[in-house]
């Protein structure tokens, strides 16, 4: 049976008290749960019953099924200028901050009033400039930013605001009043988190969810969804969330709200700026998009007028918003007010502008570009933060923020002379110490200092608040310091619950099973997206060859008579080819060269390059494989960059070897199984039929050229998988023409040049045809279709060198022509496809 709110409130005090037994906040910081005398707050006893009914087992069970939930939806984040570049697990911290509906009004009509203030001043800031010319704000704290940019000044923002979406980190101090601690408006993250914070909360508690009428998150995301989407022009165009790619720290966000909101996921590169609007590189051409909601710093969005240096941004950006023809959320320059000098004017500036001091003022804050300031602020030194003004300041050790009287007597004097030199980079700023806000560690229930990021979405003229919100809480109880909460500092996360006072509406973006419409399309593939499937199809096939080739070398190298040697010259020759061993190792050992492939990091043809290669591209468009082909992919890694003992034998290259191989076919299969066989899935697999044909050539014309030597035919059938077959068809030992038939021309064995120039026609004849005024084939199939008639009409005894070496060659020549057709903004990785030929 399903808990109501009487069950729950009426869990005894006995279940209560254990539950809370240890639980003890430091004295004199206020506690979101309990009172200074340790007291349950009224609106968090429903919780905290539920809870105590579960008991600690259960309790840790569904906490371990929301960790669960995450890590299958695959949550992560980066940490910036991590050695290991690795993907950190999500750091849910699993208990709630419970917030009172009346206080919550509160904040939500303290952020609504906050947001108006900041857009009139981004408003006058790129507009008329009234503050500054009345001294209400000093010109260098707006001409002085960085985040000031000039080429939007005078441009009013398509729809008529600068902040569609703006956020806020609070904090509440000893005395229980909240602070506003930072104003996000450049480009306020945290808002997929928190959803998926409250879907694995709600789904691991399902019960209690309901029962305490947690207010929905939803009806915010749809008045987001709607308002972006009214600022669309033309029937035909989509909103599209602009990310700066899958290095960011918080790209998994960027991923999953485009898709939560139907939103297109596109990077710099995948848009082009035109005379008549902004499009979207697709494979069916050109798509216009309208709306961006950015995810990128506005600095970074065009490199033609704004940041020279940037390579994350579309020429002409600004110009299209010049133009009157996109608009974008939020507009470029929004970043003007995030600034901490922006926030030791805001208390004056909200009298000046509203008539009255604002609901929730933020923390106490100094700019010291005034002089008058500076001396008074020098003689409380020690007890202020110091903080950069605009942006980092790597040159002064304050880092985010440091309190004067932790500065060693070197830093100090770095910083007082910053201070003298160049005031107007730094502010002061009081301390800050944060509430605390349970989680449940070992067992337990431990307060931790906390900070709430509550978000605001504009819809027309007015705004609406995210009832709940993004909380980040420290690992350890002895950090109260604001700056010190951070997941790149090893924080965690939470959700936020506001409780209604009435019952709440089961809204939700996702939508119910009898209304989910059928569809067998995921709509619009960018180019970028198909070129990054091309090539994890072709550095796969291409580590699956290195592999075959190593596994040749390693079965020669016990007995290297006059038999086997040209053998393993030739395997040997065919991995320099690619890059995978170095020319010097040419005549070495066959243990050396094989060692070298497998582990020659440093060599673009070796195994960990390939594979690193095949990750990185697979990670860009990550959400197009599924969770088991993502961790296949992975496992590969690993196995790739695990280094070989020392003097390794042939057992344990073989071993290797072997391990690498059956992984690559769990990829392929799964590939081939799991994802849908639309036009993504097609581009995998050009990419893969492209990349076997060039390689099946190489090979015929390494072992199969006249005149044969010895166990070369052998060696062939070896590297093309195709032993068993031969055998059954001809029970006899290898003689050229029949396997030069095999491997080469015969459409049947999914290993010859023939089957995969017949899978590429198929792949080619599906995609979006580009339209040709003379009526024939476009250039991608006319060559495929010549390539497919020169192997229809050859015979296995007349196929030479000359036949092959040129359906090679036009294979190169056809991955050229689809990266024109259908991928032509991106540049193809550096792999030197002449030296194969």
């Amino acid at each position: 049976m399903a808990a109501t709110p009487d069950m729950i409130a009426d869990r005894s005090d006995d279940a209560i008290a254990a539950l809370l037994a240890g639980y003890r906040p430091l004295p004199g910081i206020h506690d979101e749960m309990v009172d200074a005398e340790g007291r349950l707050r009224p609106h968090w006893r429903p919780m905290v019953s539920a809870l105590a009914g579960l008991g600690r087992d259960e309790i840790a069970r569904r906490f371990a099924a929301a960790d669960r939930h995450l890590r299958d939806s695959g949550v992560f984040y980066r940490v910036h200028e991590d050695p290991t570049d690795t993907e950190r697990a999500w750091p849910l911290s699993h208990v709630p901050m419970i917030l009172d509906a009346t206080e919550w009004r509160l904040l939500r009509d303290g952020l609504i009033e906050r947001a108006r203030l900041l857009e009139t001043i981004l408003g006058d800031a790129y507009g008329d400039g009234v503050l500054v010319r009345d001294g209400r704000l000093p010109a260098a704290v707006i001409a002085g930013n960085p985040e000031f940019l000039r080429p939007l000044a005078g441009i009013a923002p398509e729809g008529g605001a600068h902040l569609r979406v703006y956020a806020a980190d609070l904090g509440r101090g000893a005395d229980g009043r909240w602070w506003v601690l930072a104003d996000r408006t450049q480009a306020p993250s945290g808002l997929g988190y928190a959803l998926e914070n409250r879907i694995a909360l709600s789904r691991a508690f399902p019960d209690m969810y309901r029962a305490l009428r947690v207010t929905r998150l939803a009806p915010f995301f749809q008045d987001l969804q709607s308002d972006l989407s009214a600022l669309n022009h033309h029937d035909e165009s989509r909103v599209a969330l602009l990310t700066p790619g899958p290095m960011n720290e918080t790209y998994f966000e960027h991923a999953y709200l485009a898709r939560y909101l139907g939103f297109l996921l596109v990077e710099g590169e995948d848009l082009s700026v035109r005379e008549d609007g902004v499009f979207i590189r697709t494979i069916s051409g050109l798509k216009r998009v309208d709306v961006l909601l950015r995810r990128l710093d506005g600095d970074f969005a065009d490199p033609l007028e704004l940041n020279v240096r940037s390579r994350l941004g579309v020429p002409g950006l600004v110009q299209a918003v010049r133009d009157g023809r996109l608009a974008i959320a939020n507009a470029l320059g929004a970043g003007l007010v995030e600034a901490r000098a922006m926030l030791a004017f805001m208390p004056a500036l909200a009298k000046a502008l509203t008539g009255k001091e604002l609901a929730i003022p933020n923390i106490a804050t100094w700019w010291l570009g005034e002089p008058k300031l500076r001396a008074a602020m020098l003689e409380r030194f020690d007890e202020l933060v110091l903080a950069p003004a605009f942006g980092e300041l790597p040159a002064i050790p304050i880092g985010d923020g440091r309190c004067g009287g932790d500065l060693s007597a070197l830093e100090r004097k770095r910083v007082l002379d910053a201070i003298t030199d160049r005031g107007v980079d730094l502010v002061a700023q009081e301390a800050v110490t944060l509430s605390t806000t349970p989680v449940w560690h070992e067992g337990a229930l431990t307060p931790r200092p906390c900070v709430l990021r509550m978000y605001a979405t504009r819809i027309g003229d007015h705004w609406e608040v995210l009832p709940g919100g993004f909380v980040r809480v420290t690992d350890t109880a002895d950090t109260a310091d604001a700056r010190a909460i951070s997941l790149q500092k090893g924080g965690r996360t939470a959700d936020a619950w506001v409780s209604s006072d009435a019952a709440v509406a089961e809204t939700t973006l996702l939508p119910a099973p009898e209304r989910v419409a059928v569809r067998r399309s995921t709509g619009w593939l960018p180019s970028r997206a198909a070129d990054n499937l091309f090539w994890v199809g072709r550095y796969i096939e291409r580590a699956e060859a290195t592999l075959r080739i190593v596994r040749a070398v390693v079965n020669r190298s016990a007995d290297l008579d006059v038999e086997f040697a040209p053998i393993v010259d030739r395997l040997a020759a065919l991995l320099a080819a690619w890059d995978a061993v170095p020319d010097g190792l040419l005549a070495a050992r066959p243990a050396l060269i094989a060692r070298a492939a497998l582990q020659g990091g440093q060599l673009g043809g070796s195994l960990p390059r390939l594979v690193a290669s095949a990750r990185y591209a697979a990670s860009v468009i990550r959400d197009r494989f599924s969770p088991d082909a993502w961790r296949a992919i992975n496992r590969l890694v690993a196995v790739a960059e695990t280094p070989l003992p020392e003097g390794a034998g042939e057992d344990i290259l073989f071993q290797r070897v072997d391990d690498a191989l059956r992984i690559v076919a769990s990829f392929s299969g799964l590939a081939q199984e799991n994802m849908t066989q639309l036009a993504g899935w097609r581009f995998l697999e050009l990419g893969r039929r492209v990349e076997r044909g060039i390689i099946t050539c190489r090979h015929v014309r390494a072992f199969a050229s006249p005149p044969v030597v010895d166990r070369a035919l052998d060696t062939l059938l070896e590297l093309t998988d195709s032993q068993i077959t031969y055998r059954q068809r001809y029970v006899m030992v290898a003689a050229r023409a029949p396997v030069v038939d095999l491997v080469t021309l015969d459409p049947h064995n999914p290993r010859s040049v023939a089957y995969q120039l017949d899978r590429i026609e198929q792949h080619l004849a599906a995609l979006p045809q580009q339209q040709r005024s003379d009526g024939r084939l476009s250039p991608p199939r006319q060559l495929i279709v010549s390539m497919i008639t020169a192997l229809l009409t050859a015979d296995a005894t007349e196929v030479d060198d000359e036949l092959v070496l040129a359906v090679e060659r036009s294979l190169m020549t056809l991955s050229e022509a689809i990266a024109s057709s259908y991928l032509v903004h991106t540049e193809a990785p550096a792999i030197d496809w002449g030296a194969m030929a």
